[in-house]
Order: structure tokens, then sequence, then C-alpha cells
């Protein structure tokens, strides 16, 4: 197993956070094969898993309460293994790769609206108890907002980053890189919190940082955003990540291009976009009839 997580590192670019949650779905399952077996199983016994077991094992996770998003990832840990290990043994592992993952639907934060959004970028800096912080604060989520960045990667930027170009490589999810646009609204509140900040940011350090100069901590800007929304009387659902979900919803309103937009948030198809974004069918038929050649 440690060999097959050492290759989805090297050649899969797959994260460590996903490398530890895949390890975990594995574990779990070959500590069901044992059970259900009354005993360990050898590498071509795994490989030739039949149907039947791997349909035990999803309904002994489903009885544990396990949800259908988490169960499709257990599958598809269970899926790379499996092919993994059929490849290094000579053995059939068809039957098992044929199986299909339960049907989920994903459950998307609610974008703000856009007087919601303007209004949390001017709330998140006043409840902070420095300057720098409030536009620290404020820097990050602009950034969130006016760049479409998750929050992994906006505090994931480092002193060689400042001042922002026009134009930044984001590297995403999976080591996927893209570039974004970054206004002049964004590279201004990013240099008001670089003059302001008391450390020095060096190239190798991170952007933003938290009291003691250590490098800022998801958690302080999901509490700066809840302190804002609860000023606001803003629904709970307006988090950092709802930020990057209104910057999509609102590009598309405005006309933007689904394949644009798809560019801009890092995500490998079209139709995680469509999802992501809330399109509904009245939208989709509009973009479709102003841009097909036979509409």
């Amino acid at each position: 197993m440690a060999d097959w997580l050492a290759q989805m590192k090297a050649l899969d670019g797959a994260s460590p956070a996903t490398l530890e949650a895949y390890a975990g779905d594995v574990g779990r399952w070959l500590a069901f094969m044992a059970g259900h077996h009354g005993g360990g199983q050898g590498l071509a016994a795994l490989a030739s898993t039949s149907r039947s077991d791997l349909r035990a094992f999803m309904a002994h996770e489903q009885g544990r309460g396990v949800g259908a998003r988490s169960l499709a990832r257990r599958l598809s840990a269970v899926k790379s293994f499996t092919r993994w290990i059929a490849d290094r043994s000579d053995t059939d592992a068809t039957a098992l790769l044929a199986t299909r993952a339960p049907r989920h639907r994903p459950k998307l934060p609610r974008p703000l609206t856009q007087e919601g959004a303007r209004a949390v970028l001017d709330e998140v800096a006043t409840d902070a108890r420095e300057d720098w912080i409030g536009a620290r604060d404020m820097a990050v989520v602009t950034l969130l907002y006016g760049c479409g960045l998750r929050i992994s990667e906006a505090l994931g930027l480092t002193g060689a980053d400042h001042p922002l170009p026009e134009v930044m490589r984001i590297i995403g999810k999976g080591g996927k890189e893209r570039l974004v646009p970054v206004l002049p609204a964004a590279r201004a509140a990013v240099a008001r919190y670089a003059a302001l900040c008391p450390f020095e940011i060096s190239r190798d350090g991170a952007l933003f940082r938290g009291a003691r100069g250590g490098a800022l901590s998801p958690r302080l800007v999901q509490l700066a955003m809840e302190k804002a929304r609860a000023r606001l009387g803003l629904p709970a659902t307006a988090t950092p990540h709802a930020l990057r979900h209104s910057f999509a919803t609102h590009l598309l309103s405005a006309g933007g291009d689904l394949r644009a937009i798809q560019e801009l948030l890092g995500h490998s198809s079209l139709s995680t976009t469509q999802a992501y974004t809330a399109v509904d069918a009245a939208r989709l038929a509009e973009v479709y009839a102003r841009a097909h050649p036979r509409a």
C-alpha cells in the first residue's frame, strides 16, 4: 500500500490530504475483507475480489452512517488500489472495477448577493484589534471574491508574490496550474496590508501572517467572516468558500462564458463548473441560444 501511495504522489501529483484519505479508505477496505473472510487476503485474492464482496463493504459503510459522497471516494480509492495490484499480480479485476459509485448530489454553498459580497469586504476589517490585522483580513477575502481563489490558495501565497502582478499563476488541487487575472482592488488591498504588516515579508515566507508572525491560519479567516456576517445579518452559509462560489456565480449572471469561468476556477471538467455555479436550466438555454451557430 505504501508503494501504491508513493506512485500516486509521484505520478498523479496527489496532495497529502488526498493520500491520507485514500490510505484510510483502503485501510478500512482491507480490515473489512479480513473480517469478512476470516483472515488476511493476499494480493491476488484482493485483485480478484467479487462484486458482491465490494457491495457488502459498501453496505457495511452505509450502516456506519457514511454518506454517498464519502462512499464514492472510498470506492474510488479501492478501485485505484485494486487496479494497481492487479497489474502486478497478473489477475483480472474487471468485475470490481466495473462497480458503480452511489449517486450523490453535491452540497454547495449558496452564493452571496453582489450587495452582500461588497458588504462583507467592507465589514470584515472593522472588528480587528489592530489596523494591520484588519487590512490582512480584507486582503484575503478580496482575493477569494475578486479572484475566485480557494482559501488554501490565498494563504499559500508567499512574499515572492508581492506585489501582486496583473495575472497570477496559481497551483491548485492536484498540482493543476492556472492563470488568474488580479483586479486592481485586490492588488491595492494586498499592498495596503503589506505596508502595515509589522513582520518582515520574506520571499520564501508566507505572505499573510498571524498575530505572532507565523503563517495565517484558515480558521482566523473563518472567524473574521463569522463576525462580519453576524453584524450584517447574513446566513451561516456566508463562509470564505462561499465568496469563491459568489465569484463564479456573479460572473456567470453577468454573461461570463462557462469555459472561461472553468479556467478561472481551475476545474478539470465543465460539468463541475456547471454544478458549482448552480446554473439553472433557463440560464444554460440562454447561453446555448447565444452561442450555438444553429440556435
